[in-house]
C-alpha cells in the first residue's frame, strides 16, 4: 500500500466485524509498532493482546462505565451544546464521534482483538505513541480498522491492569488500548479542517505561507 494512501485513509474505525485477525497479520501490526523510535532508543513499552472472550467480558463492564464518565465530564458542556443545535455542522459531526464511541463500548465484547499499549518512563506518551501509530498503519496496510482510546486507563487503569497481570510496582501504566477488526464500513479520507488554518510559520498567528483546499491524495490525474 502507497504511504500516503496508509496515511490520508488511516481514521477511526469503531464499527468492526467479529471475524478473527490471523496471527501472521497480528505479528505484522505488532513487529511494525517495535520498528517506532523511543526517547533515547529505551523501548521502555510493553504490548498485550488480548482476544480471550472472558479477559473482555471482565473488561467491557469497566470500559463502559468509563465512556459513560467521559460524556458527564470532560464531554458534558459540548454535548449539551451539541444537542441544542444538532443541523450545525460541528455539532453533528461531534454526535456523529459520540455515536460511534459509544457503539464501540456497547460492543465491547464483539471486537475480535484489542491492543493495549503500556509505557514506563514516558509520561507525554512521547514514545509511546509513535508505536502505536505505527501499529495502526500496519493494521491499515491489512485491511483492519483500528481505533484508539485512552478512557479505560483513566477511568479504571488500576483495576483494568489487575485484570491483565501487569506487575504491580514497575511503574507501567496504560497509556491507550487500541481496538483492532476489519471494518463494517468503508476506508476514505476523513474530513478535517485544513492545514493552512491550523498550522503557521516562525511565529504564531503568521500565515503558513501556502493554502491546501482540497486533500493532496489522492493525487490529480
Amino acid at each position: 500500500m502507497d504511504v500516503y494512501e496508509a496515511l490520508y485513509t488511516t481514521r477511526a474505525m469503531r464499527r468492526v466485524k467479529p471475524d478473527p485477525i490471523p496471527r501472521a497479520v497480528q505479528a505484522r501490526i505488532l513487529d511494525a509498532a517495535i520498528r517506532a523510535p523511543s526517547g533515547g532508543n529505551a523501548q521502555d513499552w510493553r504490548f498485550l493482546l488480548i482476544d480471550d472472550p472472558d479477559v473482555k467480558a471482565t473488561l467491557g463492564p469497566l470500559y463502559r462505565d468509563a465512556i459513560g464518565r467521559l460524556w458527564e465530564t470532560f464531554y458534558r458542556e459540548r454535548l449539551e451544546r451539541a444537542r441544542s443545535a444538532p443541523d450545525d455542522p460541528r455539532s453533528a459531526s461531534l454526535l456523529r464521534v459520540q455515536a460511534s464511541a459509544q457503539h464501540l463500548a456497547d460492543h465491547f465484547e464483539d471486537v475480535p482483538l484489542f491492543l493495549a499499549a503500556f509505557a514506563r518512563g514516558d509520561g507525554s506518551g512521547g514514545s509511546i505513541f509513535p508505536a502505536v501509530w505505527s501499529a495502526q498503519l500496519a493494521a491499515r496496510a491489512d485491511g483492519v480498522g483500528s481505533s484508539i482510546t485512552s478512557v479505560l486507563g483513566i477511568f479504571h487503569g488500576e483495576r483494568a491492569m489487575e485484570i491483565l497481570g501487569v506487575p504491580d510496582g514497575k511503574g507501567w501504566s496504560m497509556a491507550c488500548l487500541v481496538s483492532l477488526g476489519y471494518p463494517t464500513g468503508r476506508w476514505g479520507v476523513a474530513p478535517r479542517r485544513p492545514a493552512h488554518e491550523v498550522a503557521f510559520r516562525n511565529r504564531w498567528g503568521t500565515p503558513v505561507g501556502f493554502e491546501v483546499g482540497e486533500p493532496l491524495w489522492p493525487p490529480a490525474d
